[in-house]
């Protein structure tokens, strides 16, 4: 089998792996402990979490504190809920093509929510105007279906001016380019960057306010309770310094990967900006394609048509349209995403049977 939905989730760094072991250990080394715990072991175990905070603060700019999630979903919940005041009347703006967890909790909030359009690129543009109340501005670092990464530094510009917050998904940028200074709060996720499932984090700047959603034992500075996992507090730390000491290297081999599949797939059109865009994620279609037909056809290549939190829907994707493209074409698409682990002949391999399945459909 050829992965290529690195998108959707990134295998599991070597690194990482070894990491987690020692905190899986049974009776005997008590690996197992609970973090918040008084006794030895305990706060062995707690040690090793804020250890794995460290490396994980890494990733983002100074002035600032990581608070660990169940996942990326979670943080941009605690984000934009966290941060609402109820029936203070001032509106919520998320760009046209957010995540679902981000664009579906703000409209969850029941706040009056502006949705900002993008061009035939896939760009929102710094200039778009924001309502005079706004209190909180949401777009994503790199986009998830398309690739294309946003001008979030002058977004968040854009976003204290109006006297706003600026929340950024960078979920699929973490790593891979440096955290937008300007931000006020940013979600990650541990298995989009060679973690472990099951663990996120949300970055909050210092001297900004939020209100917990789980309400417990008062563990994650009070904003969210619940027994942390040590395991998968080391795989994200080990995870998260790996992108950083390989983030040169990593980039010049999806470079090279990039340069294979845009010849491979030359008789495709790209969707989304050819300039503005991160080389690992290849979203393209082609005239009379059914892409749910071709997945299933080629059994021996995991590719998606899009986000894997809308898989099975049978609805065109709610970024394809957002560009302009008509239902017909958006269904037509298909996302390749490759990385770290990825081979030149893994590519070369997949296109000649994507191509293959594609050419008798059309």
């Amino acid at each position: 089998m050829i992965y290529l939905d690195y998108q959707a989730t990134t295998p599991l760094a070597p690194e990482a792996r070894e990491a987690m072991l020692p905190w899986l250990d049974g009776p005997g080394g008590a690996g197992f402990a609970n973090p918040h715990s008084p006794h030895r072991p305990g706060r062995a175990a707690a040690a090793a979490v804020e250890a794995a905070r460290e490396r994980v603060a890494g990733l983002f700019p100074p002035g600032g504190r990581v608070v660990f999630t169940g996942g990326a979903t979670e943080a941009l919940n605690l984000a934009i809920m966290g941060s609402a005041r109820a029936g203070d009347g001032r509106s919520v703006a998320v760009s046209a093509i957010e995540h679902a967890a981000v664009l579906d909790t703000a409209r969850a909030t029941g706040a009056p929510l502006t949705v900002l359009p993008v061009n035939e690129e896939g760009l929102v543009s710094p200039a778009a105007a924001l309502p005079a109340n706004v209190r909180l501005v949401c777009v994503m670092q790199v986009n998830n279906e398309i690739g294309t990464v946003q001008p979030v530094d002058q977004l968040a510009e854009a976003a204290h001016g109006a006297g706003a917050l600026f929340l950024c998904d960078a979920v699929q940028g973490a790593g891979k380019f440096a955290a937008p200074d300007g931000a006020d709060l940013v979600a990650i996720s541990a298995h989009k960057l060679h973690g472990p499932k099951g663990i996120g984090a949300l970055w909050v700047r210092d001297g900004v306010e939020l209100s917990p959603m789980i309400h417990g034992g008062g563990q994650e500075q009070g904003l969210r309770s619940g027994t942390l996992s040590p395991a998968l507090c080391a795989g994200f730390g080990a995870a998260a310094t790996l992108m950083m000491q390989r983030r040169e290297d990593d980039a010049a081999h999806i470079e090279r990967l990039w340069t294979v599949v845009r010849s491979v797939f030359e008789d495709w059109t790209l969707n989304g900006s050819e300039t503005q865009r991160w080389h690992g994620n290849l979203n393209i279609r082609r005239e009379g394609l059914d892409a749910a037909r071709l997945i299933a056809d080629v059994r021996e290549v995991a590719f998606s048509a899009g986000s894997a939190c809308a898989s099975g829907s049978g609805r065109p994707s709610h970024v394809l349209r957002a560009l302009g493209l008509p239902a017909e074409e958006a269904k037509g698409s298909i996302r390749l995403g490759f990385g770290r682990y990825t081979t030149e002949g893994e590519i070369e391999e997949a296109a000649a049977a994507i191509n293959a399945a594609a050419f008798e459909q059309c």
